[in-house]
């Protein structure tokens, strides 16, 4: 009996020192997690039950000058998935297609996203769902844990391709502009501006992000909103285009190719810009299809295509007002000074024939009666008296070789040549006859639409020059403005005498309003006095002893059709630079589109 107690009592001694080393165990345990690491433990509670959602702001709206609206936020559904409340996600996605419809391009889109994004961040597969399918997701919801339609502003452009490449388009954000922008700026946000103004105003038009904390329970389903920080919404932008104007631009150059640009000369600011075709922006803001897209980049007309920024042409006649001021201003022709025209211009010393548009020539002429019907060989003369040095100082006066500095992406600077340029291009000297070309607009002499614009503008002012802007001013929610341009004077072409102006300025105006003139016709009927000068720029070269025959070539192949005008010309209003493809003549095809 006494060794059945003792051992009873061992075990009981055993069994008590087993419990109480459990016990301390437990007890230390619950320090650690209560004490020590409470802070710690109570965060990942608070975190699993409160989460911190990013409330993006509402993106600024686009207006014309007059309050037209050119760009606005519709609002729409859109199918939207957290990657870390998906235990299959194959499995989830395949499940949604049989749902709704869910393209190869979406899936694309969502797995490139899925790498770039955060897992807690809510990421779209689908955009603008219709009610439909709205409805058939609802019915089906409880099957897809994780996965939510989530009700959207999404950007649309209610005219389409009008004023496209002026106003831009957003499209969704890409891994390389990921890197670029402020992550916690841009939680939330699923598109950013991808050219025109809606790229070079993204910092207004986005706003700030807001955010608010989310309670929720175990299964990951928001039961109320605890604390929220609203978005500040981006700022609405007034443009300086008129859309009427802009229309009317659009129209005149319908089925065309090619560019127009208006500028108001005494602000600088666009009044119209113009590049035909176009495309429309709506097709880029969900993300287009790659059969869309490869059907647009594969047009041969480019519609993607900015002329008005980025195309560059040979300035052709247009060109010649300037070189005529320069002449007179480096005293090298007075406005009596007479150059006989005979159909062709030499070298001294040369036997090759620098041809004139007119075969018989014009006959003796000044720098009025060369302007007027654009007479190729006193500008031969004129160049060869100035020589390229001197040509290259005063053309770079109006803008030419140079960005305009325009508040819009893609601008070119096209190119004004000179010795040292054609040194380190080509890697060649400069030739005599290289000038006489490029003192009528040919050659390497390239310009944007846009800086033909300005070059006009700085005519119509009389050497004063403002730097051309497309944005008049912002409004945000609370009222504020910002003016980024004020039309400030930006410096002046040095003319000496200031009835060089008037020589230049008249001869203009006898193009458009004389018989003979190259434009005559186009002023007709008009209540207001024009200036212009027409251009052609040749596509190709043509052989020395043949003759230029347009209805023999292919239309591409054909010149292009420039016209550079201003009016009134008492008070100028308005500058205008066309430039139509494969046009043919300025005056017949540019002309009509600026009047």
């Amino acid at each position: 009996y006494l060794r059945e107690t003792h051992f009873f009592t061992s075990r009981a001694l055993v069994a008590l020192v087993c419990v109480v080393l459990l016990l301390g165990v437990v007890v230390v345990r619950l320090v650690y997690l209560q004490i020590i690491s409470h802070e710690h433990f109570s965060t990942l509670s608070e975190k699993n039950r409160v989460n911190i959602v990013p409330v993006p702001p509402t993106r600024g709206l686009i207006f014309d000058r007059n309050g037209v609206l050119l760009a606005q936020n519709l609002p729409s559904f859109s199918l939207e998935i957290v990657p870390e409340q998906i235990d299959d996600m194959d499995k989830t996605l395949a499940g949604l297609a049989q749902l709704i419809t869910v393209s190869d391009d979406d899936l694309e889109s969502f797995r490139k996203r899925l790498q770039e994004r955060h897992p807690f961040e809510s990421i779209p597969l689908r955009f603008r769902l219709s009610d439909e399918e709205v409805a058939r997701f609802a019915i089906n919801r409880y099957r897809f844990p994780g996965v939510d339609i989530q009700a959207r502003l999404t950007r649309d452009y209610p005219f389409g391709k009008i004023a496209s490449h002026a106003v831009g388009y957003v499209g969704r954000i890409n891994e390389d502009e990921l890197e670029d922008l402020d992550p916690s700026n841009y939680s939330g946000t699923t598109h950013v501006g991808k050219v025109g103004v809606e790229k070079s105003y993204e910092s207004l038009l986005h706003g700030t992000v807001g955010y608010q904390h989310e309670e929720s329970n175990a299964r990951g389903r928001v039961l109320r909103v605890l604390q929220r920080i609203p978005p500040v919404p981006g700022q609405n932008i007034y443009l300086t285009i008129d859309m009427d104007l802009q229309m009317v631009a659009e129209s005149a150059m319908e089925g065309k190719r090619g560019a127009l640009v208006a500028l108001n000369p005494k602000t600088g600011e666009v009044l119209a810009l113009a590049s035909v075709p176009g495309s429309d922006p709506n097709l880029f803001v969900n993300g287009i299809s790659s059969e869309q897209y490869q059907t647009l980049q594969d047009d041969p007309d480019q519609p993607l295509f900015n002329r008005a920024l980025s195309g560059q042409y040979p300035p052709g006649s247009t060109i010649k007002p300037l070189m005529a001021l320069a002449g007179l201003e480096y005293k090298e022709v007075t406005p009596a000074t007479q150059v006989f025209c005979q159909g062709w211009y030499s070298l001294p010393g040369d036997i090759h024939r620098y041809r004139d548009w007119k075969k018989e020539g014009h006959g003796a002429t000044n720098v009025t009666s060369a302007i007027m019907p654009s007479c190729d060989v006193y500008f031969y003369s004129l160049a060869h008296g100035l020589g390229i040095d001197r040509m290259n100082k005063y053309l770079g006066y109006f803008g030419l070789g140079k960005k305009t500095g325009i508040d819009l992406p893609g601008e070119l600077a096209g190119l004004l040549p000179s010795r040292d340029w054609k040194r380190a291009a080509r890697h060649e000297v400069w030739y005599p006859g290289e000038t006489l070309i490029t003192g009528i607009g040919q050659g390497y002499t390239l310009v944007t639409p846009l800086q033909l614009a300005e070059a006009t503008a700085i005519l119509a002012n009389r050497g004063t020059i403002i730097q051309p802007h497309i944005v008049h001013e912002t409004r945000s929610s609370g009222g504020a403005e910002f003016f980024p341009q004020t039309g400030t004077p930006q410096g002046k072409v040095p003319v000496a005498v200031s009835d060089n102006w008037n020589t230049v300025i008249s001869a203009m105006e006898d193009v458009v309003n004389e018989p003979g003139g190259t434009a005559f016709g186009i002023g007709r009927g008009a209540t207001y006095r024009i200036a212009g000068k027409t251009g052609t720029a040749q596509v190709f070269g043509v052989k020395q002893n043949e003759r230029y025959k347009p209805q023999e070539l292919e239309e591409r192949l054909r010149d292009h059709a420039l016209f550079i005008a201003f009016a009134p010309v008492d008070d100028p209003e308005i500058a205008v630079a066309v430039i139509v493809e494969n046009g043919g003549h300025g005056g017949s095809a540019a002309g009509p589109m600026a009047r």
